[in-house]
């Protein structure tokens, strides 16, 4: 399934959350054209409405269903290539994450008051980022060792590495480096190797 770099970095993004959330979106679009690719990745199936929490984001507003945010659905975990095993984890993530959100519902923010979809949302970023930057030993850190060497690496290298899909790849580098971590990601031309990737 042919897909575009945008749909590529906001499917990625979905994928890495426990709870496979679409929102916050991972990329700076006009409303117009952000609408376009989430309607698309709807239609495609690799994406779908669920009833929004009080802190989610809210796509749509449904006459019966009531507000909707967007959640990624299994096959877009199988067209990025990502693991059955990796599925499993992400669910188990999802539920713990669920019953936490719960918890925190129940006992409140600071003083026993509920949290802000605003707040919460910056406490689940600030989450995340923890989480990635304390799994050393995860695909993504790994793949940013790879394109911290000197002669970093090739799309053909890194699938060969980690036996992902070579868009699986491309938006690893588009949305988890550069746009959520803010590298600098170049890439050159090179004789007998093709497009060579690498953070300056």
């Amino acid at each position: 399934m042919a897909l575009s770099d945008p749909q590529l970095v906001v499917l990625s993004a979905a994928c890495q959350r426990p709870d496979a959330n679409v929102y916050p979106l991972p990329l700076k679009l006009p409303g117009g054209a952000a609408a376009k690719v989430l309607a698309s990745l709807l239609k495609k199936g690799l994406i779908e409405e669920v009833e929004a929490k009080r802190e989610d984001t809210v796509w749509r507003e449904h006459r019966t269903r009531g507000r909707l945010t967007l959640r990624a659905t299994p096959d877009a975990y199988e067209v990025l290539g990502i693991a059955a095993a990796d599925l499993q984890r992400v669910a188990k993530d999802a539920s713990a994450a669920t019953a936490s959100t719960g918890k925190n519902a129940e006992a409140g923010g600071p003083g026993g008051k509920a949290l802000s979809p605003r707040q919460t949302r910056k406490k689940n970023e600030a989450k995340e980022k923890k989480t990635l930057h304390a799994r050393a030993d995860s695909k993504q850190a790994k793949l940013i060792e790879m394109l911290k060497r000197r002669e970093g690496a090739t799309i053909e290298e890194i699938v060969t590495a980690f036996d992902w899909q070579a868009h699986t790849v491309r938006g690893a580098i588009a949305g988890a480096l550069k746009r959520k971590l803010g590298l600098n990601v170049i890439s050159e031309k090179q004789d007998g190797r093709g497009r060579v990737y690498r953070i300056a």
